[in-house]
């Protein structure tokens, strides 16, 4: 399916974990059977809320082709993995009303629970609200460029998926985020806005989404359209190799402030990362809702998740059980049901999910400290009669 894609990396994996102690990125899937009364707090949710986000996913899956893969490890998934298998389940949940206890009966019914992982691994990103102009001049001077026309990505001779560009009957890798910066873009009519800083727009970049405050006092949303193929060199990485920070220490904030304070070595630093990611009008969305993910569906703050579509299919409840900071600095017992809407780039693994925290500062100090462990349940629909 084709999908509304964008780069939901992770702050915590984006910024942190790569640099620290690698988490395990364990591959194999082993399921275990388990029962919602075996759900801590399963009996203080409210799956009514739950059913307007579910209905949205069963008009998008029961749209596509039966056989269309949705994800999940080979050989592991019981059911959900097909467009197919979903039939059942969203046939019967058209019949729901609203009529207590209606629709945690539904879910019982046609949802079986497996444990996926006891130490799971929950960290958060969130979508930015970033300052920005229309028309380039005082203190906005960085751009933020659509994508190009000259950007194409092909297979190459081996059958594998390459981004590059046409260079004299030469097929060559897309200009890095230096070569970007040094103005090898400038004057092709690309920028979608001007922004206040290149941090501005880096952070950006790793969110893969955001809205823009204009001058005028206007928001406007863009979304990910394209990256140049370079690979994603985490940048507290690279602080943590040069000495400049231990990894603990490392988080959206310190980041922020350590380029702030150097601003004589803040481009070569972030120049470390060759990924470039291009942006493009989000119109269709509206600003109650957050930013598409990965299944072509507004993204809910606090029930949407990023997975790695590789071990779970999109789409299916997950039970998350964990611990989430609170403004007073101490940590609060989570748990929830969420939905795997998104996919991350640096979100691999069993075990592991990244929360969608919303937009505005809040959700960005959530998400900037958000790295739990916990246990995570997928709910797999039950196949069709």
């Amino acid at each position: 399916m084709k999908t509304i894609t964008r780069l939901s990396f992770g702050l915590s994996l984006a910024l942190l974990a790569s640099c620290a102690t690698p988490e395990r990125e364990e591959t194999r899937l082993e399921l275990t059977p388990v029962t919602y009364a075996m759900l801590d707090g399963w009996s203080a949710e409210t799956p009514e809320s739950l059913l307007p986000e579910l209905r949205t996913e069963c008009q998008r899956i029961t749209r596509l082709p039966p056989e269309t893969h949705l994800g999940g490890a080979q050989g592991t998934i019981p059911n959900g993995s097909l467009a197919g298998d979903w039939s059942g389940a969203c046939t019967a949940l058209q019949s729901v009303g609203s009529e207590p206890g209606e629709a945690r009966r539904y879910f019982e019914t046609w949802f079986a629970p497996y444990l996926v992982a006891s130490d799971g691994l929950i960290t958060g990103y969130y979508e930015p609200q970033i300052y920005a102009s229309a028309q380039k001049g005082g203190e906005f001077q960085t751009p933020l460029y659509g994508q190009p026309a000259d950007l194409v990505r092909t297979k190459d001779t081996a059958g594998d998926w390459v981004t590059g560009r046409w260079e004299n009957d030469k097929f060559v890798p897309y200009y890095s985020r230096a070569e970007i910066d040094r103005g090898a873009l400038e004057g092709r009519g690309l920028e979608i806005a001007w922004l206040r800083s290149p941090e501005d727009l880096f952070f950006l970049q790793i969110q893969g989404a955001g809205r823009l405050v204009m001058t005028d006092g206007s928001v406007r949303r863009v979304g990910f359209a394209a990256k140049n193929g370079e690979p994603y060199v985490p940048i507290g990485r690279v602080l943590v190799s040069q000495g400049e920070m231990a990894a603990q220490d490392v988080s959206l904030t310190t980041l922020r402030a350590w380029l702030a304070a150097h601003p004589d070595r803040a481009q070569s630093v972030m120049e470390q990362n060759p990924n470039y990611v291009f942006f493009r009008r989000i119109d269709t969305v509206p600003l109650d809702r957050g930013a598409p993910g990965s299944m072509g569906i507004p993204l809910t703050p606090g029930r949407s998740v990023a997975v790695d579509r590789n071990v779970l299919p999109l789409g299916v409840p997950l039970w998350i059980d964990t611990h989430l900071p609170q403004a007073n600095g101490a940590e609060g017992h989570w748990m929830h049901l969420v939905f795997a809407q998104d996919v991350g780039s640096d979100i691999k693994g069993v075990g592991r999910a990244d929360l969608f925290t919303g937009w505005g500062a809040e959700a960005e100090a959530l998400a900037g400290k958000l790295r739990s462990h916990g246990r995570m349940v997928v709910l797999l629909p039950h196949p069709p009669a």
